[in-house]
């Protein structure tokens, strides 16, 4: 009864997200749709289905179910235009209970210069009406998550999150509003947003399910405007080709070849896909590879990883590398992983 209430309510939201595409570029907050974690990215992205742990908190809260006991995970992002991103999370199970996990997430987007429309050229005709001044623009994240085992094939998971965005310092300005009429606004945003997440083992060799819904919340407005969040919904499916349960070859050996697909769909932009390999070598080293199709710049990703136990303390490091295109460069990410007995 449970799977079935929840079921309905998730497939509610997803139809209603789905059906409210809006124009391409034209919700706000795109930091939203940086993810953090760079197994993931070096995947495609093709993570709903893999995101487990503390890492589960920023892709499907259902995977936070999955959990031992304690993790941390950490995650630098060098972005476009000497933008930079940081994201923490950490999870904990507890017994009877559930899994409960928090997350922060900072985007840095580098120094602008100001300009001004009142005198432009007067004291310097090669002065685009620059006034010496500078600012930063920033946004930061930080939410809670809940996640918790249904039956031992099911998961479901939700996170609330407060997001805020600043285009000018935190400061309020004072705009033209319309002809010969000015008054002070804001010059951010900010709102409450939710995630909500299932994961499902199909029970067939190694192959789960899992969907999510992001950013699920009220438009957030800026000075005189309104303006939706990125709404983001996720399905995917993922299994093990060779190694545990695999599907060509199985067997608890030191091979492991997995593969996922996620359907992406994003509520700005049409329909895409994410597709993702990996090779694992003796439970300690990591190869992977994505391609993210129907994006104006994204598409090839690829990366690294290594694990290693110390008196029973799990210590990961990834790597991941995304190429956006001749005039954009890359995106490069490092995370740092933690996992207690």
């Amino acid at each position: 009864m449970k799977i079935r209430f929840f079921l309905i309510v998730l497939t509610g939201i997803l139809f209603t997200s789905t059906s409210y595409a809006q124009k391409v570029g034209s919700t706000s907050m795109q930091f939203l749709k940086v993810m953090p974690c760079a197994r993931a990215t070096a995947l495609g992205e093709a993570y709903t289905v893999w995101a487990t742990g503390a890492e589960a908190i920023f892709w499907n809260p259902a995977g936070l179910a999955y959990l031992d006991n304690m993790e941390f995970s950490t995650t630098y992002i060098n972005w476009l235009f000497d933008a930079q991103q940081g994201a923490l999370s950490f999870a904990l199970k507890i017994q009877g209970f559930g899994s409960i996990g928090i997350q922060a997430q900072y985007i840095d987007f580098g120094e602008f210069e100001e300009t001004t429309n009142e005198r432009p050229f007067i004291s310097d005709p090669t002065n685009p009406g620059l006034t010496g001044n500078t600012f930063r623009p920033f946004s930061y994240l930080v939410g809670i998550s809940y996640a918790r085992h249904l039956t031992d094939k099911f998961s479901v998971g939700v996170s609330m999150k407060y997001a805020y965005e600043s285009l000018f310092n935190g400061q309020k300005v004072i705009a033209q509003i319309r002809q010969g009429m000015f008054e002070e606004v804001k010059t951010w945003a900010n709102g409450l947003l939710f995630d909500f997440g299932i994961r499902y083992n199909t029970g067939f060799r190694s192959i789960y399910i899992g969907s999510a819904v992001q950013n699920f919340g009220a438009d957030v407005k800026y000075a005189k405007e309104s303006n939706p969040v990125p709404l983001l919904f996720r399905f995917g499916v993922g299994a093990n080709v060779i190694g545990s349960e695999g599907l060509l070859r199985s067997g608890i050996n030191e091979n492991r070849l997995s593969v996922a697909s996620d359907i992406f769909h994003p509520n700005d932009y049409a329909q895409q896909l994410h597709v993702g390999v990996e090779y694992e070598y003796g439970g300690f080293f990591a190869l992977r590879g994505g391609y993210k199709f129907n994006y104006d710049f994204d598409g090839l990703t690829f990366g690294a990883g290594i694990k290693h136990a110390i008196e029973g303390v799990r210590l990961s490091a990834d790597y991941s590398y995304g190429d956006m295109g001749v005039y954009l460069g890359n995106v490069q990410r490092i995370s740092i992983g933690l996992i207690l007995p």
